[in-house]
């Protein structure tokens, strides 16, 4: 009997899956054309489908960020990191994977990190800490920054893989550095043209931002990452199959450049975007397969969710605009990445935990930023004052348990939103719009008068009524400026 009751109240494991650039109306559960995503539409039947579920920020470093410290982008000026730039956790800094090793759990992360390494000037070609295990995890393979950034190498456990020592990696942001050809002087040699940004080393057909040299043998290729990325992921939950784990599944799919592998081109009518679409969803099965096949999958608490708002032009030309069709990235909702409405933040969002957590749709108003005091509640772990100082204890809400989720809830992109309930307030930007905004045709809400939405009656934000609620405004106001002092 003692033995079945052990099991009965094993910790769950923990993944959660996080895609890049995924927006809410990506899955075909909320709505996508002309893309299937059987997988994880089969975990929205079998789960709990968030419909007002955010990221804590329109861009990626500072998502990543704020999940991983349960603490607001802005307070430590995380920004879109280049490839080659100091990590920017505080390694004495409380983090959710240490929160988990405190409670059993080995922890583990795969895939893109882009929350940089090192701490000054990076040698490619030795260990690089402070880095993944100095923030909490015990187990790392990495996409060291993201797909449009040089270098383009793995690292596991913080070291480039396959590095022939007679051939080291430099790696250089700003100045040109003489190695793999320059996507500017060498048009011909690409699979995919660019913006002006991206127009640095060209390696596998495509030119990134910054320049590199060395590494000939660690070099990725882009269409075999899907399978690279998927395979670790795999082999880390077989190997701590015995033991409670979490596992922070970063993909880079959606993320450009979009470089599908043959396996999936021409599985959307959408081109590459909504090909990359339906490999990230076969990933998210490799990921449920594995954990069905040890007969894992019903005490895992997992959670499938995104870093940002979807994007369909950022840098590189396949033809996202024109081949979109009748399909809406980020559903009713207004926004992209980059921008402060909605569809910035509001995320695609599954919990599928079968022991616990009932099937269904929920409603309520959730950010990824409070995981870390949920999951310490779930686990009985104690946060200090010091610690995950903008995450909330909101796990019935996660657990489908109650509608009640927070009652203020920040966005952060390049102004701040503030969420109360059907409200949806926009702080005035009194500044032009970047011109590198401008030419991915992305709108980020600037506005020099105070905005007021009420999502209800208008969730594509389309009806200023700031002037027609005073009341509303100003206390939405005093909330914004509490959060940023």
């Amino acid at each position: 009997m003692p033995l079945v009751a052990s099991c009965q109240d094993k910790k769950p494991n923990i993944v959660i899956i996080y895609v890049d650039d995924l927006g809410y109306g990506d899955i075909g559960v909320n709505g996508a054309i002309g893309v299937k995503t059987p997988n994880v539409d089969e975990l929205a039947k079998n789960g709990l489908n968030f419909t007002d579920a955010h990221s804590a920020a329109a861009t990626c470093t500072p998502s990543r960020y704020s999940l991983l410290t349960g603490s607001y982008a802005f307070r430590n000026k995380a920004q879109i990191l280049e490839g080659d730039a100091p990590l920017i956790i505080n390694p004495k800094m409380a983090t959710l994977p240490k929160m988990l090793q405190k409670a059993g759990y080995k922890t583990g992360v795969v895939g893109k990190w882009h929350l940089g390494l090192g701490k000054g000037k990076i040698d490619w070609n030795k260990r690089i800490g402070p880095g993944p295990e100095e923030v909490g995890f015990d187990y790392s393979f990495l996409i060291p920054a993201t797909g449009d950034r040089v270098p383009c190498v793995f690292m596991e456990n913080q070291k480039v893989v396959n590095l022939d020592k007679n051939d080291p990696i430099t790696v250089s942001y700003g100045a040109r550095i003489e190695g793999y050809p320059w996507g500017f002087q060498h048009p011909e040699l690409l699979k995919q043209h660019t913006d002006p940004y991206h127009q640095g080393a060209i390696i596998n057909g495509i030119s990134r931002i910054g320049y590199m040299k060395g590494g000939k043998n660690a070099l990725w290729v882009d269409e075999k990452i899907p399978f690279v990325l998927s395979k670790k992921a795999t082999d880390f939950i077989n190997k701590e199959k015995d033991n409670p784990f979490f596992l922070y599944f970063s993909l880079h799919d959606i993320h450009q450049p979009r470089t599908a592998n043959i396996k999936f081109v021409e599985s959307s009518s959408m081109g590459p975007r909504g090909d990359v679409i339906a490999q990230m969803d076969w990933c998210v099965g490799q990921i449920t397969k594995t954990l069905k096949s040890q007969n894992l999958l019903e005490n895992t608490l997992l959670i499938f969710t995104s870093d940002n708002g979807p994007i369909l032009d950022d840098g590189y030309v396949d033809y996202a605009r024109e081949l979109v069709g009748n399909h809406k990235p980020g559903g009713k909702y207004r926004g992209s990445k980059y921008s402060v409405y909605e569809a910035g933040t509001r995320m695609p969002t599954i919990v599928h935990w079968p022991k616990k957590v009932k099937a269904g749709k929920s409603d309520a108003l959730i950010s990824q930023v409070d995981l870390y005091a949920s999951l310490a509640k779930l686990l009985h772990q104690t946060v200090n004052k010091n610690e995950a100082v903008d995450s909330k204890n909101v796990l019935n809400a996660w657990l489908g348990k109650s509608k009640k989720g927070r009652k203020f809830l920040l966005e952060e992109a390049y102004t701040y939103g503030l969420r109360m309930g059907k409200w949806k307030y926009i702080q005035p930007k009194n500044k032009p719009v970047p011109n590198w905004i401008v030419q991915k045709f992305v709108n980020p809400g600037f506005s020099k008068q105070v905005q007021l939405f009420d999502l209800e009656k208008d969730p594509s934000e389309k009806i200023n009524i700031s002037k027609d609620f005073p009341k509303i405004v100003k206390k939405m106001e005093k909330e914004l400026a509490r959060i940023l002092k």
